[in-house]
């Protein structure tokens, strides 16, 4: 699929633009431009045979007619000279080291996460630049507003530029401090993949292929890291169910009712042994745990056999770490499974105030959910439809309504 493989050289393509350039921002849009042009004209005249090289020189001869256009001619060919002589300007690189490929991908992961900018700047343009997200799904991801994401954006390309940041791959504590970022990042990037904040499909399997890509590479770069490790291994426990998380027509299927043969097991014993790994070095985190809590739901033989009371208490450890009104709103399902509907209903009503969390699918749809275990059937049903139209999901949506269908002819 062209949709696909472009996907998958972006961050190769503007890594090894801003390599020779700099100027990250130009560098960015000038790759977008490659990349439409490429979505534009391949399906016609065909894929070429060394498509990253081809992207690089059409990024490239845009990035130069914009920096010509916005600079003093003289200095600034001057220096594109020195850069690159105008006779390999249209000569297509050499395609054949893949080892610099992921090392390109993990630098711009890390340039993306310069300390310059604050995490709300960092993890959006990550996000943009190395996950290829649209704006108005990683506002969805982050829960803002998307002009604000907008701007959050533009400001970030511009401190990165001003702040002077090189194309190197930083080490030792500089590194360290970059990793938070660069992990929710690709965790957020996961999230999208496995379920889409918008548009006729549930899952985004390039999305989230690309998300277990480079978490590979990051553990591969930073072996003796437990949340890197943690990470990897949550994305792999979750991704290994997505064969059943679908029906025949596409429709979602819910946890508790997928045909567990359909799991990858060979993924989820990958996944086991990464976060056994990880937690002998005994430096828990949220990744490791949320990674624990998917082995708990993988190691279930069916869902009657789930370890809720296990998984109670992974939820306590992870609100002490991260007391985010997600987190909250997963542990007060676990609490429902251990000590009834109500105990989670009353766990969930103060984000009901949070406006992060007001108009969120996904807590109306929890309230149905415990509002129909605990008997009001009517309230339950209208809180389904009224999660169906807070989805710009087409499989959720549809999803929702068949609940509150299926509670309407049972009572």
């Amino acid at each position: 699929m062209i949709a696909e493989l472009l996907r998958d050289l972006t961050p190769q393509v503007l890594a090894s633009v801003v390599r020779r350039y700099g100027h990250f921002g130009e560098a960015e849009d000038a790759t977008q431009e490659a990349l439409l042009a490429a979505a534009t004209q391949w399906p016609h005249q065909g894929v070429p045979d060394n498509p990253r090289g081809w992207l690089i020189q059409v990024a490239s001869r845009r990035l130069i007619d914009h920096l010509r256009s916005e600079q003093a001619r003289g200095r600034r060919e001057a220096v594109l000279a020195a850069q690159m002589p105008a006779d390999q300007w249209l000569a297509p690189p050499a395609d054949t080291d893949h080892s610099a490929h992921a090392d390109d991908t993990v630098a711009l992961l890390m340039m993306c996460c310069h300390p310059a900018l604050q995490p709300a700047s960092q993890i959006p343009l990550t996000l943009r630049a190395v996950g290829g997200l649209t704006t108005t799904e990683i506002a969805r991801a982050l829960l803002v507003p998307e002009t604000t994401l907008a701007q959050r954006i533009s400001r970030a390309k511009q401190r990165i530029k001003d702040a002077g940041a090189t194309f190197d791959l930083p080490t030792g504590e500089e590194a360290e401090a970059r990793l938070p970022a660069v992990l929710q990042v690709i965790y957020l990037i996961f999230n999208e993949g496995h379920t889409a904040s918008s548009g006729p499909a549930l899952q985004r399997r390039d999305l989230a292929h690309e998300a277990i890509r480079v978490a590979r590479l990051l553990v591969d770069s930073c072996p003796d890291h437990a949340e890197t490790a943690g990470l990897l291994a949550l994305l792999l426990f979750t991704d290994a169910r997505r064969a059943a998380r679908t029906g025949d027509t596409g429709e979602l299927v819910p946890l508790d009712r997928q045909d567990r043969r359909r799991w990858d097991y060979h993924a989820i014993g990958t996944a086991t042994s990464l976060l056994t790994s990880a937690l002998a070095r005994r430096r828990p985190g949220p990744y490791q745990i949320q990674a624990a809590i998917a082995a708990a739901h993988c190691h279930a033989a069916t869902a009657e056999d789930t370890d809720w009371p296990h998984i109670l208490t992974l939820y306590d450890m992870l609100q002490r770490l991260d007391d985010s009104p997600v987190v909250t709103l997963n542990r007060a399902v676990a609490i429902a499974m251990v000590h009834g509907p109500q105990a989670g209903l009353d766990l969930l009503e103060p984000l009901s105030d949070d406006p992060r969390m007001r108009d969120n699918h996904r807590l109306t749809a929890a309230r149905a959910h415990l509002l129909d275990r605990a008997g009001d059937h009517g309230a339950a049903a209208d809180l389904y439809r009224t999660a169906a139209q807070q989805t710009a999901s087409a499989r959720e949506h549809d999803y929702l309504l068949r609940r509150a269908d299926d509670i309407t002819r049972r009572t």
